[in-house]
């Protein structure tokens, strides 16, 4: 049985949540307890914003159980009134992570038939017990930076497959697959990276990388671009001159595909074959033209491709811009 990060950290928080709240001389200490493994959150960020929202929510929540219990008693009857009132002022203002906690809290109150400021005191120290230990605790991440890494390698491998088929495709040197399981391979990879990027953007407060958020974001759009270059290719069916000089600027771009690599000879490249495939002589037959067509689609996407990695290269990959957006 393995025992995860997170899960180590609740039961550690918990535990010392429950002696601080008894020796303090709180009433009530195991809440503080719960009020801890409910306040665990994935990133630093997700914690402390959920520790705020349930203090300003337990001050709300303390401030409108006591109109109420003060107006008609400690009762159920006053407990559904202001739940009542608490939850859609609690949803208005944003603080509906409270909800829950700060509804505990108050039966407190309730159970004690007191509204004196002792229990007052003891339910918002409960609260800040309990939500100050998960942000503590949360300050300590396991760095994503080395799995990032790696999977950024995955997918640059699996889109270099990619462009090689395409390029065996546009020589017709076999029939060309749909390769769906390596597009599919590609979009889970891309999945799990933009997860990871997000959440290691969530682990800083401070400098927060943005870098590997929008490596992703890129790769993501080229991953679109290749699915539109695929159905281009699959119409595909003759091969000529201006194919195979397609077919041989794109193997040489899935071997010097890399993060670092801006893409701007391979832009120039293809820009120039652009420009001399629309010099050239029209099609005479019907399946000329449509080869052409196909063709024609398939430079102005593979161009666009390219682009939106020199893009991405002009913002993140000149000289201390990628150190810029890392802490």
């Amino acid at each position: 049985m393995k025992i995860g990060m997170r899960t180590f950290k609740t039961a550690i928080g918990a535990t010392i949540a429950i002696l601080l709240a008894q020796w303090l001389g709180l009433e009530y200490a195991v809440s503080a307890g719960v009020i801890t493994i409910l306040s665990i959150q994935n990133t630093k960020k997700s914690s402390l914003l959920l520790a705020v929202q349930r203090i300003y929510s337990t001050v709300l929540a303390l401030s409108i159980s006591a109109i109420f219990f003060l107006i008609t008693g400690f009762n159920a009857f006053s407990f559904g009134l202001f739940l009542l009132v608490f939850i859609p002022i609690a949803v208005k203002l944003k603080v509906a992570d409270g909800i829950l906690v700060s509804s505990v809290l108050v039966t407190h109150i309730l159970a004690q038939k007191s509204l004196s400021l002792y229990w007052f005191g003891n339910e918002m120290l409960l609260m800040m017990i309990g939500a100050g230990l998960g942000i503590l605790l949360n300050l300590y991440m396991p760095k994503l930076e080395v799995n990032l890494k790696n999977e950024q390698l995955k997918i640059e491998a699996i889109m270099r497959q990619i462009l090689f088929s395409m390029s065996q495709g546009l020589k017709n040197q076999s029939a060309y697959l749909d390769n769906d399981r390596r597009f599919t391979e590609l979009k889970t990879a891309l999945s799990k990276m933009q997860k990871n990027a997000s959440q290691n953007h969530d682990n800083h407060f401070f400098g927060s990388s943005h870098y590997y958020v929008q490596y992703v974001d890129m790769r993501l759009v080229q991953y679109r671009i290749l699915t539109q270059m695929k159905r281009h290719l699959i119409a595909f069916e003759v091969s000529n001159e201006q194919s195979m000089a397609l077919a041989s600027l794109t193997e040489k771009t899935a071997l010097e595909l890399a993060e670092d690599n801006s893409a701007a000879s391979l832009i120039e490249a293809i820009t120039k074959m652009v420009r001399d495939f629309r010099k050239t002589e029209l099609p005479k037959t019907r399946e000329e033209f449509e080869n052409r067509a196909v063709l024609f689609q398939f430079m102005n996407d593979f161009r666009y491709l390219l682009e939106v990695k020199h893009d991405f290269h002009m913002e993140f990959g000149e000289s201390g811009n990628k150190e810029k957006y890392e802490s």
